[in-house]
Parts: structure tokens; sequence; C-alpha cells
């Protein structure tokens, strides 16, 4: 991978050979000697970080700074200050125009080193989660491109699961991780031939074989990750079609056989279809729905879990407010 590039902003010579010695064998660097110069590089070598003087001879770096923390565009970047200003206040606002962190001069080579690698480390962390999310985004959207399950339902319906999840007890990790891997139980539609996925009514029974395939389908994308998030999602592609009472399918698992990330997402997901208008069916009401998920308590889904539904109702109805649509929509 490239080194990131790193913007030094000093009006000293000294000062910027300096950090030159220290620092060029390391990351590609780019200097600037003023305020502007400094704002001017951003724009045009887009550092992934920032050694910023407090002592310019035009704007000071608190301004840059601002400035940078301002725009869109330029404030996840990282500046760190490195100033000949020790004393807390001059710090303290650094901190308060949106520094990451504040070097005293004279500096440490070696700290200077660490400070740039940590934040640096910071930044590839939180680039990597965006590609996660990015990624997550993508798999629920492709599974449903060609389904008329299409615009927000992926993410209502996660937004359920999550709250399932902590009504069940599971510890704040586990709920993140099912947000996050529920919009993804779909993945596997995106092998489903669109004239069974649109199909304006009930399908037959060959077009139902070939439509259950997508569980396996979605499970052998997901799994090729071993990212705890995909780990997951591949798990509940594959199981969330399961039924408590063992009739569901791909497997016709069983009660607790059935992983609970799947049992959860069934719930949620039962309950945002029922109350979608689909090709084949008008939207039930909320009050509709609840009784159907609720006399399938040991059936369908898993009882512990029904109990957990029933007590929230108001909120998931809230979610669903929240998403748009009318609670008390009607079929």
């Amino acid at each position: 991978m490239k080194p990131a590039n790193i913007l030094v902003v000093d009006d000293e010579a000294q000062n910027l050979a300096l950090m030159q010695q220290i620092l060029q064998s390391h990351y590609p660097l780019v200097f600037a000697k003023t305020g502007n110069a400094a704002l001017a590089a951003v724009s045009k070598h887009k550092p992934a970080l920032i050694l910023l003087d407090v002592q310019l001879p035009d704007i000071d770096g608190y301004e840059v700074c601002r400035r940078l923390k301002a725009s869109d565009n330029t404030s996840h970047i990282p500046v760190i200050f490195v100033s000949s200003h020790a004393d807390i206040l001059h710090e303290a606002e650094g901190f308060a125009v949106g520094a990451a962190d504040y070097i005293v001069k004279p500096i440490t080579p070696e700290i200077v080193k660490l400070r740039v690698a940590n934040h640096l480390s910071l930044v590839r962390a939180a680039s990597l989660e965006r590609a996660y999310l990015d990624a997550i985004q993508m798999l629920g959207e492709a599974g449903h491109y060609n389904d008329t399950d299409t615009g927000e339902h992926i993410w209502r319906m996660a937004a359920y699961a999550q709250c399932l999840a902590e009504a069940a007890g599971l510890d704040q990790r586990s709920c993140e991780l099912i947000q996050l891997a529920a919009p993804m139980h779909d993945t596997g539609k995106i092998g489903i031939p669109d004239q069974i996925l649109r199909k304006p009514a009930k399908l037959d029974a060959d077009e139902w074989q070939v439509m259950k395939t997508h569980t396996q389908i979605g499970y052998d994308i997901l799994s090729r990750s071993t990212a705890p998030v995909f780990q997951m999602a591949a798990e509940i592609a594959l199981n969330h079609h399961e039924k408590w009472d063992g009739t569901g399918y791909p497997a016709g698992l069983k009660g607790a056989d059935i992983p609970l990330s799947a049992r959860i997402v069934a719930v949620a997901d039962v309950y945002d279809a029922l109350t979608m208008i689909r090709p084949y069916k008008a939207a039930w009401s909320s009050e509709q729905a609840f009784e159907h998920i609720v006399s399938e308590r040991g059936k369908h889904f898993d009882p512990a879990l029904i109990d957990c539904f029933i007590e929230l109702r108001a909120e998931l109805e809230q979610i669903k407010t929240d998403f748009g649509l009318e609670a008390t929509m009607h079929g």
C-alpha cells in the first residue's frame, strides 16, 4: 500500500528540515510555510495528516485548522499542532479548534514518529470501517436489486432486529453486529432470476424451489469473509427461513438449533414484510401483523423472542414511523 502523504507546515526552514529528516524515510512529505499555502496544499495533495505550526506569517495555525474542520472535504484530516507554546491555554485552544494532538517544541524525533504513526493508524481504522459499511450497504442493496423489496425495507428491518436483540439480552457488540449483518440477509437473491423475484403472484412449486436456494447462495457469498460481521451475515442468510417447529428451510433446523441471530432477523423480516405492499398482496396493518406473528409463537418463531416482540410493540411502531411509514397503515 502506498504510504500516506503528510503535510508539514512551518515558516522556519530549519524546522521543516528537521521534520524532513525525521519522517522522510517513512512517508511522502509535502511542505508549506504559510497558512494560505497550507490550505492550497491540502486541496492539491489531499494529505492523510497535517503537522501544523501555530505561529505563521499570514493566518495562524488555529485559523487554518478551523477552516479545515469547517469543510466536509477536509474535516476528516487529523491535525497535529507543533508549537513552541507550551502553556495549557494554547494547547487547549488547539484541541478546541479540532486538533487531534499537540506537540511542544523542541520536538523529540521518536515522539514525533510515534504520534504520527498512531494517528495514521486511527485514520486507517476509520477508512476500513467506512469500507465495511460501504460493502454492507452494497451487498444489502444487491440482494434486492431485482426484487420488489427495495427502498428502506432492509434498513428498517435491521433497526427492528437490533431492538429485538437488545430486548433478548445480547451484549452491545452483538446487537451492533446484528444490526449491521441483518441488511445482508437476502444477499443470495442476487442469484435468483428476476422473473421469479418480480412475479406479481405467488410462486408455483418449481419456482419456490429455485427461490429457496437464495439462502445457500447468500451463505456461499458472505462466508468468504472471516470478518465477524460477514460471518454473522452468512449465518443469518443461511438460516433466516428456518422455523422454530422445524418446518423451515433449507435444513429444517428446530428450536435452539437455529442460530439466535437468524431467529431474531426472522421475526424482524416477517414483521416488516407483512406491513409492506407487495405485487401479490396489500400491506397489512400493524395490528394484523402483530396478531399474525404472535399466533406463530412456538411454530414459526422462538417463543421467548415473541414475548420480547410483544413488549416492544410501541418501540417497533415508532421505528416504522421514523422510517416514514404510518404505524396504523391499513391493508
